[in-house]
């Protein structure tokens, strides 16, 4: 089976800096699991979710998202750009705008293009917007404007947009660092349970080591833009769940390597 990310040798840095955001990483993550990506700020998590969602340039080595080439230099084709969905760490959502209306922005890239420009969807359209929106338990906020709702209310928003758009990759950076540790566990079991009912691969970024093994398949651990520690939750050594813990001290991180 063709995995859902193969990265191999990649390096990327921002211009103007001397040190690399992301270094000689190579990972390979298979269809249908959930990862999540650990490290401490600045050892390029979100730099590598945005570089898999096809929108950073001027990277160096090979990276394919679901059997698809990426291109350092342009977006990937229109044709392929709704497979990956992604959800951003402040919901990015139209504030004056009802919460159906949020989440069926997320089926434009599925809608043929005139009804994308007259915001008209079909009733297929509707239809999975309504069930992703039951789905995160929000389906009878459908008429609330969102800036009437609560952060745990908007990031369950956030993510019903993500599933309306049908991805086979599903991309959430930090999608519960602003929730208490109640509502951070169901934003995760949600988000992990409907991408699984879906068959979608998730990767999702986090500094909570225990939530990212309750909830992950696989763990990559970041510093200074290598890889430190990459394994199937199962398999985690000690030493391995140790590094984990140490990565939020970027400099007390060991440099440790295990790959399953």
């Amino acid at each position: 089976m063709i995995p859902a990310v193969q990265i191999d040798d990649l390096a990327f840095s921002h211009p103007g800096d001397t040190t690399p955001t992301i270094d000689g990483l190579s990972l390979t993550i298979p269809t249908g699991e959930s990862v999540a990506i650990l490290g401490p700020s600045g050892a390029g998590k979100t730099t590598l979710l945005t570089l898999l969602d096809g929108r950073l340039r001027r990277w160096q080595g090979r990276v394919s998202i679901l059997g698809l080439a990426l291109d350092p230099d342009a977006p990937p084709p229109l044709s392929r750009r709704a497979d990956s969905g992604f959800i951003f760490q402040e919901f990015a959502l139209v504030e004056r705008s009802t919460v159906l209306r949020n989440v069926l922005n997320g089926r434009l890239g599925r809608m043929g293009v005139l009804r994308a420009l007259l915001g008209r969807p079909s009733a297929h359209d509707l239809s999975v917007a309504r069930a992703a929106m039951t789905d995160c338990g929000i389906a009878d906020l459908a008429n609330r404007r969102v800036d009437s709702l609560s952060g745990g209310q908007r990031q369950r928003v956030a993510i019903a947009r993500c599933l309306a758009q049908e991805p086979r990759l599903i991309l959430a950076d930090e999608p519960i660092s602003n929730l208490d540790p109640a509502r951070a566990t169901e934003i995760l079991t949600l988000l992990t349970h409907a991408a699984r009912k879906r068959g979608a691969t998730t990767i999702f970024t986090s500094h909570q080591p225990d939530l990212a093994r309750r909830f992950a398949d696989r763990i990559v651990g970041l510093r200074n833009g290598r890889i430190v520690v990459a394994a199937a939750t199962a398999d985690l050594t000690e030493d391995a769940t140790a590094a984990l813990y140490e990565l939020n001290d970027a400099a007390r991180a060991p440099q440790l390597q295990v790959i399953s």
